[in-house]
């Protein structure tokens, strides 16, 4: 099961860090809200799943004490019954205790293998919990990083479009004087 636990982090993990350089060469969180819209689904659905499992533990656990109480019981009824000499009555009673046995210890096994699987949603879930709450983190980093972008293009464009203007209105303020001073040479 760990196996299976690693492999989803190292996917999740690499699927993350494909979006984030999606995201960054299309500059946008698009891409990053569509990855955590996908992954509270995946939340969801495992929720559901846990929820569904849950029950059906609570229900084995259930079936088990039931089966495990009957068979004391009927233990007992046997030991009784084998004092009062219905050895025949006795004989049948350990048939059915027998069979008891059998799903009582049938129902122990099953809820025990449903409780391990149900614990491995339930920390599978607090993973993708957190994981998810890493990707909503990321985003707005990413979101920062956007903006910062798009701030410094327009500092560019602003510090291009000034030496430009300062360039052009040196040259035109020199052009302007030699005409005067054309003029009154003439």
């Amino acid at each position: 099961m760990a196996s299976l636990v690693e492999k989803v982090q190292t996917l999740i993990s690499a699927n993350l860090h494909s979006i984030v350089d999606r995201a960054l060469e299309q500059n946008s969180v698009a891409v990053m809200d569509e990855y955590i819209r996908q992954a509270e689904k995946n939340l969801e659905a495992l929720e559901d799943s846990a929820a569904t499992v849950g029950g059906t533990v609570k229900t084995l656990k259930r079936k088990y004490e039931e089966f495990a109480a009957a068979a004391e019981k009927l233990d007992r009824d046997i030991d009784t019954l084998i004092l009062k000499g219905k050895d025949d009555l006795a004989a049948a009673a350990q048939a059915e205790l027998n069979t008891k046995q059998q799903l009582s210890q049938e129902y122990y096994e099953q809820w025990q293998e449903q409780e391990r699987q149900y614990q491995a949603m339930l920390d599978m879930r607090l993973k993708l919990e957190s994981r998810l709450t890493s990707i909503r983190q990321e985003r707005e980093h990413l979101r920062a990083l956007i903006e910062l972008t798009e701030a410094k293009k327009v500092t560019t464009r602003t510090i291009k479009s000034l030496d430009s203007l300062a360039t052009t209105s040196d040259k035109e303020i020199s052009n302007l004087a030699d005409q005067i001073r054309t003029r009154l040479d003439t």
